[in-house]
C-alpha cells in the first residue's frame, strides 16, 4: 500500500496482495463501472426510479421517490443498510413492531424481517442489502458479470449479533472530523459503511493512495462532484493474463466495484464539492480494529478470536 504519512490509513497493516497466487490462470475479478445519469433504471414503480447494482455480497439500489412512495422488502434473514445522504428527504420506517420516522442525512440499519420504507418527502433514497436479496440481484445492471462467482472474493460471512437485539439504529451523518481517524464509518452485522469526509475540489496529484485490498470488493458510490477511479492488476509470470490499467471518470450518482488483488486508488477531479461513499460486505476487520474509527462500534461487536479463526 501506498499511502501518505498524513493519511490515517498508513497506520493500517500492510497488505499480502503481492504474495497471492490467486492472480495466476483465475485472473482477476472485471471492476462494474454503473452511471446512473447514462442509463435507465431497472425499476420504475409509479413515478419512483431505482437503480441497482450488485457485488459478490450486496446489492445496491439508488432510488428517487416522490413524497408518498413506498419501498417495500419482503422478511429476509439479514440487516440492510438505508442510507438518505440530502438534507431534505424524511422517511418513516416499519420493521415488526417499530415504526420510525427517519429524518435526512442518516444511515439507518433495518433488522431483519420484512419492512417498508415510505418517503415523507421526495429525493434520493440508498439502500444496501446484501445478496440474499436476489429479487434485486437478478435485475441488477451488472448481473451478467457474476453468473460465474468473481475470484478471489471471501464469502459473507455474517458478524456478531447488535448489543442488546435487533432493532432500527440511525445515525446522524454530521460527525466532525478528528485527526487520526479516517472517514465516517458506521457498521452492521452484514456491511460496513464509510462516508468520507467531502472533498472540495480536484486532489493533489502528489497524494494519491493506491492499495491493494486481498479478498473482498470495494463499492465506491459517487454521490457528488466526479471522480477518476484509477485500476491496475499486476503483472503476473504468465503474460496472456496481462491487462491495461483503467482510468475510468464517473461522476454522480455511480457506483464502481472494484475486485480484489487489483491496485487503486480514486481521485477527485471536481470542482466544486466531490462525495464519496464506500461500502464493504462483510464489515472490514482492519478499520474495525483502529481505534475509534468505526462510529457505532459499541452496538455492534467484533468476532471473537475464535469466530475469526474459524471463519
Amino acid at each position: 500500500m501506498a499511502y501518505s504519512q498524513t493519511d490515517p490509513r498508513s497506520r493500517l497493516a500492510a497488505a499480502s496482495a503481492a504474495a497471492s497466487p490467486a492472480a495466476g490462470a483465475a485472473g482477476y475479478g472485471t471492476p462494474s463501472y454503473a452511471k446512473f445519469y447514462e442509463t435507465e433504471p431497472q425499476v420504475r414503480t409509479g413515478d419512483a426510479s431505482t437503480w441497482l447494482v450488485r457485488g459478490q455480497n450486496f446489492v445496491l439500489a439508488y432510488s428517487h421517490v416522490p413524497a408518498g412512495a413506498t419501498l417495500r422488502r419482503p422478511a429476509s434473514e439479514d440487516e440492510y443498510a438505508l442510507l438518505i445522504p440530502d438534507a431534505g428527504p424524511s422517511v418513516e420506517v416499519t420493521c415488526g413492531d417499530e415504526r420510525v420516522m427517519v429524518p435526512g442525512r442518516t444511515l439507518t440499519f433495518i433488522p431483519p424481517g420484512a419492512s417498508a420504507i415510505r418517503a415523507l418527502s421526495g429525493g434520493r433514497l440508498i439502500r444496501v442489502l446484501t445478496s440474499a436479496a436476489t429479487d434485486l440481484v437478478d435485475a441488477s445492471s451488472n448481473a451478467k458479470k457474476y453468473s460465474t462467482p468473481q475470484p478471489n472474493v471471501a464469502p459473507l460471512d455474517p458478524w456478531p449479533s447488535p448489543a442488546g437485539g435487533y432493532r432500527l439504529r440511525s445515525y446522524s451523518l454530521d460527525v466532525a472530523p478528528e485527526p487520526g481517524r479516517f472517514g465516517r464509518i458506521w457498521r452492521c452485522t452484514t456491511l460496513m459503511v464509510n462516508y468520507t469526509e467531502p472533498r472540495p475540489g480536484p486532489r493533489d496529484v502528489t497524494k494519491m493512495s493506491p492499495h491493494v485490498h486481498d479478498d473482498f470488493e470495494q463499492a465506491s458510490l459517487v454521490l457528488d462532484g466526479s471522480f477518476v477511479h484509477h485500476i491496475r492488476r499486476p503483472w503476473g509470470t504468465d503474460m496472456r493474463h496481462w491487462k491495461p490499467d483503467e482510468h475510468e471518470i464517473c461522476a454522480g450518482p455511480s457506483l464502481t466495484v472494484i475486485p480484489p488483488l487489483t491496485v487503486h486508488t480514486s481521485q477527485q477531479v471536481g470542482t466544486g464539492i466531490n462525495q464519496l461513499v464506500d461500502i464493504f460486505a462483510p464489515p472490514r476487520k482492519d478499520f474495525s480494529a483502529m481505534d475509534g474509527w468505526v462510529l457505532n462500534a459499541s452496538d455492534y461487536p467484533m468476532p471473537t478470536t475464535q469466530q475469526r479463526e474459524a471463519s
